[in-house]
């Protein structure tokens, strides 16, 4: 198993997402989402990228999205190794003094997979409820 960074292609980001019947979205918007991420991983075995983890953000904030480890290939770290590499990218960016804030949105049933590293379920005596706005748009034909 090798890692590699900033080496995301968009042909195993849509393999990667497809393996856990994450939708995708059209060709020409992922290229762009894949080009404006800060750092991504990925995990490779003999030679076919099984994993994968970006951060996106400016520096004070930073999300954490399309952390998947291929089906065949969870419970075996992975996933905790791609983790580890995006919160230690992330706080090699922070000056000292610094603070950040990184966030994610867990898939159903994995909560407790980020909580071993530090994440923190909201509401919590700090933080409202989570919240996100999706927008589909539609082709409109005449």
């Amino acid at each position: 198993m090798i890692y590699k960074e900033n080496s995301l292609q968009y042909e195993d980001y849509v393999n990667l997402r497809q393996s856990v019947q994450w939708k995708n979205m059209p060709k020409e918007q992922t290229i762009r989402a894949l080009e404006n991420s800060l750092y991504d991983v990925i995990a490779i075995d003999n030679e076919k990228v099984i994993a994968m983890g970006r951060l996106i953000g400016d520096g004070l904030y930073y999300i954490a999205v399309d952390i998947i480890v291929a089906p065949e290939y969870q419970n075996k770290g992975i996933g905790s190794e791609i983790i580890s590499r995006l919160l230690t990218y992330a706080y090699s960016q922070t000056p000292l003094g610094g603070r950040i804030s990184i966030q994610l949105i867990a898939e159903k049933g994995k909560e407790a997979f980020y909580e071993k590293f530090g994440f923190k379920r909201i509401p919590h005596e700090y933080c409202g409820s989570g919240m996100r706005k999706v927008i589909n748009k539609s082709i409109n034909l005449p």
